[in-house]
């Protein structure tokens, strides 16, 4: 893919969807936009952004945004190795970043197996974007964002996938790569223009500050209108956050009656 599928320039209100889901959902982090940009002067021209002055991850990027609150910006020479900056599009697949050498014996058993988990990730073709942003969604200030990154429990995210599914309902499957999970969320969506959840992996626990309880689903802005609706008409059925415990010893019938007649 050349262009990213997101970028459809429809209106997009940031502040609306965002007052939606914590109405729905209760969400505790930050909902966040990331953009890809053809050139680091059109990166830097967005309004307030912050321009690292130490090497990160890119878990540690998106942390800034969600955890922070805060707009930044990044090329490739910010980041701490190819593994981060492939996944978005600002280096290379090349050779040396399919052979997973130094994954090798750290997260795989062997040279093989981590060639292996190498290949597997999903990430943005190489040679169309020059930098990267992100920026708390109700900012405004990626206008639209190619993808939105949401936090959530599971339960809170089993009903925003219950939201995304009242209409125009398809089975739903994802992968899981292991470590370097950023590929099975914002490396999934950037590249195919998909709704994709992931499992944050180790890195992004211990460097990009995401929760024990969190999953992460990454989702271009043009489904969020869509999710809200269905959202709304769960809640209008009862089927709302946060989830009632019923009882494991109580009749069902009661309970279920009042949404199943």
């Amino acid at each position: 893919m050349t262009e990213i599928i997101a970028r459809d320039q429809q209106t997009f209100d940031g502040n609306e969807i965002v007052t939606a889901l914590n109405k729905f959902l209760r969400l505790r982090t930050t909902p966040i936009g990331m953009k890809l940009f053809k050139s680091v002067e059109e990166m830097e021209s967005v309004e307030r952004i912050r321009r690292p002055k130490d090497i990160h991850t890119t878990d540690q990027i998106v942390g800034q945004a969600s955890r922070n609150g805060w707009t930044v910006g990044i090329t490739v020479d910010d980041l701490v190795g190819a593994q981060c900056s492939a996944v978005i599009g600002l280096s290379p697949r090349d050779e040396k970043w399919l052979s997973g050498d130094r994954m090798a014996g750290v997260w795989y058993a062997d040279q093989e197996e981590a060639s292996a988990h190498q290949a597997a990730m999903d990430v943005v073709q190489y040679g169309n974007y020059k930098a990267m942003a992100v920026s708390p969604l109700t900012s405004g200030r990626l206008n639209p964002p190619d993808i939105c990154l949401i936090y959530a429990t599971p339960a809170q995210m089993i009903l925003f996938i219950n939201g995304l599914q009242w209409t125009g309902y398809k089975k739903l499957e994802w992968g899981c790569v292991g470590e370097s999970a950023c590929a099975d969320s914002w490396g999934r969506a950037l590249s195919t223009g998909e709704p994709s959840l992931s499992i944050p992996c180790f890195a992004e626990r211990r460097y990009g500050g995401v929760m024990e309880d969190e999953l992460l689903m990454a989702i271009p802005p043009s489904y969020l209108p869509r999710i809200i609706q269905g959202l709304e008409a769960l809640s209008r059925n009862g089927l709302r956050y946060p989830i009632p415990q019923y009882g494991v010893n109580n009749d069902v019938r009661a309970g279920m009656g009042v949404s199943y007649a």
